[in-house]
């Protein structure tokens, strides 16, 4: 069986982008492949400064991956700032990548191109670290969006930069793509970004939630008048969840007219609302039981040292530190 690794950062409330374009891919692969799953909370330091911040949200995104069906005994489910294998993996690498390699990374161009003053060493570490998170664990794939093909491309241009200094040692992984995940709308036609603060919270309180599919974006076309569900955010957030019959009726409605956008938002709600009826249930259940949440955390963490201290190990004995 094949091995995936995958890692998602503790950033505020899971919203549907979060599900469509990540969560859900990670959730379904877990029957078919040996999963492992870490909550990114190194990288989350890059930008939280709040430690009460930093507990509530990685709390809260276990809550939620196990809410949604993540299922710890066939997922090896834990916490990065676990296992110290990974800080001590990427000062390895550190040392034998150089810095215009690191520099050609997105995420560092992008704090450049923004102007910003105080750029962490973190920040632009972040592939390296990232590196050592994947090739800890030999995954034969690395789920990721297309805007992060470019980290596994450096991941796997440290692996055998490794590999040639010292030895075989590390597994070169391949990223999985899935070619027809679409871009998610936010309520204000961007992409849908917790930096954007357009999102739709899947746990938010049926109030809030309401909230912000009623705040979505449309234009001006009269009641009565047949329009276009193509250029409509919310018939796009309602395609992504609903079947192809109850999507194709609500298309006709639209071209039909008498049919308002106020009535789309209403039917959205609903959507959303049985969509993620028993992930909701399960939610409030999950959240009052720190002590179940922990320990699937603290389990995973065991397991993944197992295959995590191996690996480091080997990498040590091939360095000369052995």
């Amino acid at each position: 069986m094949k091995r995936i690794l995958s890692g998602v950062q503790p950033s505020g409330k899971p919203h549907l982008g979060n599900y469509l374009g990540a969560m859900r891919q990670h959730i379904e692969m877990q029957k078919d492949f040996e999963a492992f799953l870490f909550i990114a909370d190194l990288h989350a330091l890059t930008t939280v400064r709040d430690p009460e911040l930093m507990r509530e949200q990685t709390f809260d995104l276990a809550v939620s991956y196990l809410a949604l069906g993540l299922d710890p005994e066939k997922t090896v489910f834990f916490k990065q700032s676990d296992l110290s294998e990974h800080a001590e993996l990427c000062w390895i690498f550190d040392c034998i990548t150089q810095m215009p390699f690191v520099e050609r990374a997105h995420a560092w161009k992008d704090a450049q191109a923004k102007g910003k003053k105080e750029i962490s060493v973190g920040l632009f570490n972040y592939p390296v670290l990232q590196a050592a998170d994947i090739l800890l664990y030999q995954p034969d794939l690395v789920p990721v969006g297309q805007d992060q093909k470019q980290h596994i491309e450096m991941t796997r241009d440290i692996a055998q930069n490794f590999n040639n200094i010292f030895g075989e040692t590390f597994q070169i992984p391949e990223p999985h793509i899935e070619k027809d995940v679409a871009v998610v709308p936010g309520t204000d036609g961007q992409k849908m970004s917790k930096s954007y603060g357009n999102t739709i919270e899947i746990f938010a309180d049926e109030k809030t939630l309401k909230k912000q599919v009623m705040g979505i974006v449309t234009d001006s076309t009269p009641v009565e008048d047949p329009k276009d569900p193509e250029k409509c955010n919310v018939f796009t957030l309602y395609k992504l969840i609903a079947t192809e019959e109850e999507t194709k009726a609500l298309e006709e409605r639209y071209k039909k007219g008498g049919w308002g956008y106020g009535d789309a938002k209403k039917l959205l709600l609903e959507k959303i609302m049985d969509h993620f009826a028993d992930a909701r249930k399960k939610y409030d259940e999950l959240k009052d039981n720190k002590d179940y949440i922990y320990e699937v955390l603290e389990d995973g963490a065991k397991r993944a040292r197992k295959v995590a201290k191996n690996t480091l190990d080997q990498a040590k004995k091939q360095i000369g530190y052995k």
